[in-house]
């Protein structure tokens, strides 16, 4: 089994960013779809998705995280992940892309979005208190009803969208990002995406540190307020979990990842995946690829 890769579907939204659907359409089109929701798939856009009425699992990333009524999910682009349908639960998925974070940012005062997954502390299931959960539903319920609107006003939807982010950020456990300036925050964002781009290149923090003009010691500084872990642990942390992306997602031999990753030999990477994981690649991918 490979696992398929998702795009958002500007057919479907009539090319807006920004799309609200209700679990139980996606119970009822799954025999349509292009892939099973409740296999793991990779998605290149965002996911909130909220839990009216209902428990179960929700694998992120290769580990399975429980959920319960009112629960909010958070997933982040390039995350894996799938669905739990074992109980039918019942809620809402707010599907957007970068695209619309961007034109967001633009427009109002709309925090960042910055890779948390990376932390070690990282909480992708939350449940806010019944004040905040009526309140976050309410928000949501007007999101709906805007973009269902025959006169839907994208700026709208964009403020309705910021309190809800803006109020869930605010309850979210551990939460660290609050604790960095614009300049740190700025600096933590090119970080990871500079990691993204180079991590089969070098992982080397001080190289990630003079790319964005800053010190070893600055970028340690940022990350440990971010994450709650240095720049190299963050740079170990990412170059295992796309390992672990690409063992399953393209089904890759260990020598062949090696390579793309950029180790000297396969038997580098084996010590090096095993360190982190404590299992080997092969035993990793088997989990995923046999089932």
């Amino acid at each position: 089994m490979n696992i398929p890769e998702v795009g958002f579907n500007h057919n479907k939204t009539a090319n807006r960013e920004i799309e609200v659907i209700d679990l139980e359409e996606i119970y009822q089109r799954k025999e349509s779809l292009n892939h099973t929701p409740t296999l793991p798939h990779r998605v290149n856009f965002y996911l909130l998705i909220h839990i009216e009425e209902g428990e179960g699992e929700h694998l992120i990333d290769f580990v399975s995280h429980s959920y319960q009524s009112g629960a909010f999910i958070t997933i982040q682009k390039n995350q894996v992940h799938a669905f739990d349908f074992s109980h039918k639960p019942k809620g809402k998925v707010l599907l957007f892309t970068q695209t619309f974070i961007d034109q967001a940012l633009a427009n109002m005062r709309l925090p960042e979005f910055s890779p948390v997954h990376l932390g070690d502390t990282y909480q992708p299931v939350f449940v806010p208190t019944p004040e905040v959960l009526s309140s976050t539903q309410q928000l949501l319920a007007e999101i709906v009803k805007e973009l269902r609107h025959p006169e839907s006003n994208s700026l709208i939807v964009m403020f309705l969208f910021s309190s809800l982010s803006l109020m869930l950020r605010r309850v979210m456990p551990e939460n660290h990002h609050d604790r960095l300036s614009k300049d740190q925050l700025g600096k933590f964002s090119r970080f990871v995406e500079l990691l993204e781009q180079n991590f089969h290149r070098t992982r080397d923090a001080t190289h990630y540190a003079d790319k964005i003009h800053s010190t070893y010691k600055t970028l340690n500084l940022i990350c440990k307020l971010a994450t709650n872990q240095t720049a190299k642990q963050l740079i170990d942390a990412y170059t295992i979990l796309e390992a672990k992306r690409r063992l399953v997602l393209d089904g890759l031999p260990t020598q062949q990842l090696a390579y793309e990753l950029g180790f000297e030999d396969a038997s580098n990477f084996v010590k090096y995946f095993k360190k982190h994981t404590l299992i080997t690649p092969s035993r990793f991918q088997k989990q995923f690829i046999l089932k």
